[in-house]
């Protein structure tokens, strides 16, 4: 019996340890636990969770690390009074916080809980995207396969962001949520935000116009600025390319008692360069300056309010090489020359109640000026748009309920020596917004959505929407969602901005207002493999656009906007995996869409790519040196007439090394084989002094080396 007793007593005791997040709650995995006196120990589960099995008794301590977080250590007596122990730990104030995800307007902030499948490139990614390509985001998007970037101007280096195969008027672009990219500056500094002034980028595919309006047909991409924290942080950054690029910007933020402030101010400064040799600039030559201070007021711990103002100001010349930069009046060489600006003010109150809920008041303002020289033919306007909105959101028992009101408005001018055909015009929209967010379980979440718009032109729209998110098992969400949306006539667009304003003729009353339907599936499976995460994702999508807008061009070479007597419909599948395994990160997409007119040719969606593959793959060495590579592979693209343009591959690689804490040096090179379009084909006919350019279908800047260096503090 004496050794029945003592072999129990030496038995081994079993104590579970969860670590959690101290804000969040949420389960931590990968956490390192260290017994500071063996030197012993292990990694929380992708549950949070450690198994410590002992026979020993005594005092015991250990050590709880992980990146982002501060080190805990905790203390104990062997065997412990109960069977878990709870851990708790707080993020780094000066480390990446936390992505929460603001596009939903919803409680439920984390990922894994939203009925809408919300892709984020976090402040990991901005940050180092700021090294990259410090000047625009196009790069950090484009990296993606369901996003294509498509040049749309030869000489003036703009571009437009297409998804899920379609126009990139359909995809809304929002600013801390609010939409401010609508009509001619929709065309003007939508990718020349710097990386380094934003927190995150969330992106939804899919309709999500029930929440923002009718525009979010094909997706939405939100631009997230920064907050301030009580460690004050400093960043400077200076850009040189071989391109005759060069980027300056600095960020500063710190928050005090009761207020805090953000503050960013950068420039830009590209010579012209002709790439090809044929004369025409294929990089224009730019002076941007962008400055936008923040300013936040903690009224009290549940009130906040917030004041911004965000400059935009820029010169673009492009064309014959001769005539840039020139004052010479009465020259024949070809030019395009644009000088643009925006000013932007944005208000913002936030007050959450006693009982949960939360009130939220916002306003934008925001005043463009464009004056676009192509040879003496003028675009001289203004716009002025605004955005107002008040929305209240509260938890009741198993409904996180939404609510809100909000006016948008658009209004034209042009100046008297504007060249162009375009009218004046005043667009007003005023939506009510309702969403229930029904949590049936911890595994099945639903969400139902209206709202009703009222156009001053086009009178009243009715959208429904309907998304929910299944949670088999740990790990796995599945997604379904369909919703619709509504896209009034415009004048502005990409496809405007391609063919030119010179033989534009007005917007006619007996245009329609295309209305579409949209429904997208999607799977996502995170798992471990020994000490290898996996993340699987496979995403259907399907949208039919109703009394679709197209251009219609004359026997005389003018051309109108005009609904077309068919719908157009997009058809595709995306697939991703993301891999990460101790300093080893990979990403491989794929992405294939039909889009097309359903016309009796039917014809394709130009420059909308049936497939394209997207691969990076990333390297970090002790903290100090990391390396990447990516490639994107961009095929089955077709012309405005209906004629398939060449495949092609895209190439990037970049090294970057830290010095001490403070100092980081990059060094990338984009376009690594000089893929360009000027190597298959003249970009123009005709005369230099009146050319006729090709549409663009691929990149045509070449081969890109740059070196930045970036100071933090």
């Amino acid at each position: 019996m004496f050794f029945v007793f003592a072999a129990e007593a030496q038995q081994a005791s079993r104590l579970v340890i969860s670590v959690k997040d101290s804000a969040s709650q949420k389960a931590l995995d990968g956490v390192s636990i260290i017994d500071r006196s063996s030197k012993k120990g292990g990694t929380t589960n992708s549950n949070g969770l450690y198994i410590l099995t002992t026979s020993e008794s005594g005092n015991r301590s250990f050590q709880f690390s992980s990146t982002g977080y501060n080190e805990k250590t905790v203390d104990i007596t062997l065997p412990f009074s109960s069977d878990t122990l709870n851990v708790l730990l707080s993020r780094k104030e000066n480390d990446l916080a936390e992505v929460v995800i603001t596009s939903t307007r919803s409680s439920a902030n984390r990922i894994e809980d939203l009925p809408m499948k919300v892709e984020v490139l976090g402040q990991e990614e901005t940050q180092e995207e700021s090294g990259i390509k410090p000047g625009n985001v196009a790069s950090l998007l484009g990296d993606l396969s369901v996003i294509h970037i498509q040049n749309t101007s030869a000489v003036s280096g703009s571009n437009a962001i297409r998804m899920q195969g379609l126009d990139g008027k359909y995809t809304q672009l929002l600013r801390d949520g609010v939409p401010v990219y609508e009509g001619i500056s929709g065309n003007f500094g939508v990718l020349a935000i710097p990386p380094l002034d934003l927190k995150q980028i969330e992106i939804i595919k899919g309709s999500i116009s029930t929440l923002y309006g009718g525009g979010a047909i094909a997706g939405m991409i939100n631009f997230v600025s920064k907050t301030p924290t009580k460690k004050p942080e400093l960043t400077v950054l200076l850009n040189h390319s071989t391109l005759k690029e060069t980027n300056a910007n600095v960020y500063y933020a710190q928050r005090w008692n009761k207020t805090g402030v953000t503050f960013f101010a950068g420039t830009t400064q590209q010579k012209a360069v002709d790439v090809n040799k044929d004369g025409f600039s294929d990089v224009p030559q730019l002076r941007q300056y962008i400055i936008h201070p923040k300013f936040f007021y903690y009224i009290n711990p549940r009130a906040t309010f917030s004041a911004g103002y965000t400059g935009t100001f820029e010169t673009r010349n492009g064309g014959d090489m001769r005539a840039i930069g020139t004052k010479e009046s009465g020259i024949s060489h070809y030019f395009d020359n644009n000088t643009n600006s925006r000013h932007s003010l944005d208000l913002q109150y936030t007050q959450r109640g006693t009982d949960g809920g939360k009130f939220t008041a916002k306003a934008v303002g925001s005043l463009f000026n464009v004056n676009e020289n192509e040879k003496y033919f003028l675009t001289h306007g203004q716009q002025i748009n605004s955005y107002a909105e008040v929305s209240y959101n509260k938890v009741v028992g198993k409904n996180d309920l939404v609510f809100g009101l909000n006016n948008t408005s658009e209004n034209y001018s042009r100046k008297p020596d504007d060249s162009t055909l375009v009218n004046n015009y005043f667009y007003n929209t005023t939506g009510l917004f309702a969403q229930d967010g029904i949590h049936f379980s911890d595994k099945f979440i639903t969400e139902l959505g209206i709202r009703v718009d009222y156009h001053n032109r086009y009178h009243w729209f009715i959208l429904p929407r309907m998304a929910f998110v299944y949670k088999p098992i740990d790990g796995m969400s599945i997604r379904l969602s369909s919703g619709t949306g509504y896209k009034v006539p415009e004048i502005f667009t990409s496809q405007t901005q391609m063919m030119g304003y010179q033989k534009l003729l007005p917007l006619g009353d007996n245009v329609e207002s295309e209305k579409s339907y949209g429904i997208n599936f999607d799977a996502n499976y995170e798992f471990k493999v020994g000490e290898v995460k996996l993340t699987l994702n496979q995403a259907l999508y399907y949208t039919d656009i109703q009394h679709v807008i197209i251009p219609v061009v004359r026997a005389d070479g003018y051309y109108s906007l005009q609904s077309a007597p068919f719908n157009a419909h997009s058809l595709g599948t995306d697939t991703y995996v993301q891999s990460e395994w101790n300093n080893w990160e990979l990403y491989l997409g794929y992405n294939h869409t039909v889009s097309k007119y359903r016309d009796d040719a039917k014809t394709n969606f130009p420059f909308a790519p049936r497939d394209k593959f997207a691969f990076t793959f990333a390297y970090s060495l002790e903290e100090k040196w990391r390396m990447g590579i990516e490639s994107s592979w961009v095929g089955n693209q077709y012309l405005p007439d209906n004629t398939k343009a060449p495949d092609y591959w895209f190439w990037a690689a970049m090294v970057q090394c830290k010095f001490g804490d403070h100092f980081t040096v990059v060094l990338n090179c984009e376009n690594l084989f000089d893929s360009r379009q000027g190597k298959n084909e003249p970009l123009y006919t005709g005369p230099m002094s009146d050319p006729q350019f090709k549409p663009l279908w691929g990149p045509i800047d070449g081969r890109a080396v740059n070196l930045s260096v970036k100071f933090s503090l």
